[in-house]
């Protein structure tokens, strides 16, 4: 351990000022983006849901998307992996061309009923916007690291108002095992104003009531840990189905444009066939309803097909909300197996599915916490450290590398400086 400089307190004080500029800077950014995607968004949702007749649109939807970025969005095309990449190996500034396309994408997806999320639009869009300050900052390859996590953590925590998730998102995302507190400040500041500018431009964010949290016992415990295997291995079973079904259009279908045709006509068809409305879009009052009374048993199946159907065919926008609904109604089909309240299953459930599927357990938990309250967050901290064992050393994010293997027998296998 090397021995600290007599005035290295002092020596931080720069180090605060301008990282609290830059970070405030990008919150604002973040924040006011984040804001007008959600407004943009429910407008969408409610337009969809109030003209059902608009599914049978979502082939032609797809295929304009899927043109568009083709001609002008193949730089941008990875998503949140480029900006993943580009933390771990910075090469290139990221094109501002970004937000509005993946605004304007997943803005598309919902309008005409594909089933994805928000939070790889915010992310994406608070990375990209942060990026620009490289050029403006003239910033060396290590502050444009900390400045591209400070971005992805303003975009979380604005789009689903929870600002310390966000921020520890921002640093748990990148690799497994292995988190960079250089960006802790910087991540913490971004976070915090990013959810406090989004409030202020009059977006309110859903509520979900938890209920009563249960005791703490022997077979109560047990019963969370039987619970985070179950959501972990749902976590993996998301990730790999994602992935697999993505490479395998992709393997047979080369003109990219098809795939979100192709996608569409077959989620277009089964939407109408088995009146599967439920299904699509973001999904947020079956997840406020799986907290309220029990649900259909095969809700979190019915979400997750209609999912992977949507993302591995080309369809712009994230994957956690969904994650969100196939935790949560899985928690409430699990509950009277287990022999627990159906609410608190449905909570512990919505974060710890998404907990191993992108092997974020720390920030899962910290959500629980700022959504459901501060009691649950030993629960949530067993049923997403569960989770996150059990689902595997691959995720959502392909571009995640594994900083420390989750146990003594995969060990550590990335190298960075």
């Amino acid at each position: 351990m090397q021995t600290p400089h007599r005035f290295e307190q002092l020596a931080l004080l720069p180090y605060l000022g301008k990282w609290l500029v830059i970070a405030s800077v990008i919150a604002a950014l973040a924040g006011s983006a984040s804001a007008f995607f959600l407004l943009a968004l429910d407008h969408a949702t409610h337009w969809r849901e109030t003209h059902p007749w608009m599914i049978w649109l979502l082939p032609i939807a797809g295929f304009v998307v899927g043109l568009i970025y083709l001609y002008v969005g193949k730089p941008v095309d990875a998503g949140n992996n480029l900006l993943i990449d580009e933390i771990h190996d910075p090469k290139k500034v990221v094109p501002l061309r970004m937000v509005p396309l993946v605004l304007g994408g997943t803005l598309v997806s919902h309008l005409f009923g594909a089933s994805v999320g928000r939070e790889g639009t915010a992310v994406q869009m608070g990375g990209a916007l942060a990026d620009q300050l490289t050029y403006l900052l003239r910033l060396d390859r290590a502050d444009r690291r900390v400045l591209l996590m400070a971005g992805m953590a303003a975009g979380f925590s604005s789009v689903f108002g929870t600002p310390l998730a966000g921020a520890v998102f921002g640093l748990e995302v990148l690799a497994i095992g292995r988190m960079r507190y250089d960006a802790l400040f910087p991540c913490i500041v971004a976070g915090i104003l990013a959810d406090q500018v989004c409030l202020a431009w009059g977006v309110h964010h859903s509520v979900y009531a938890i209920g009563a949290i249960v005791p703490f016992g022997l077979w109560n415990v047990c019963a969370v840990v039987i619970a985070g295997v179950l959501f972990g291995l749902m976590g993996m079973l998301f990730a790999t189905a994602t992935h697999k079904l993505g490479a395998l259009v992709k393997r047979h279908i080369a003109y990219a444009p098809l795939r979100p045709l192709l996608g569409g006509v077959v989620i277009a068809i089964a939407v109408v066939t088995l009146d599967a409305h439920a299904y699509i879009g973001l999904g947020i009052d079956g997840i406020v309803r799986s907290f309220q009374e029990p649900m259909q048993p095969w809700d979190f199946l019915g979400k997750l097909v209609f999912t992977v159907a949507s993302l591995g065919t080309g369809f712009k926008g994230g994957e956690v909300t969904p994650l969100f609904y196939i935790g949560a109604t899985l928690g409430n089909a699990l509950a009277p197996l287990l022999h627990m309240p159906f609410a608190f299953m449905a909570g512990i459930g919505f974060v710890a599915v998404f907990a191993g599927a992108a092997n974020t357990p720390i920030a899962t938990t910290l959500m629980a916490m700022e959504l459901f309250g501060a009691e649950i967050g030993p629960w949530a901290a067993i049923g997403c450290v569960t989770a996150y064992l059990f689902s595997g050393h691959s995720g959502i994010y392909q571009a995640q590398r594994v900083g420390h293997g989750k146990h003594r027998w995969h060990g550590r296998t990335m190298a960075e400086d």
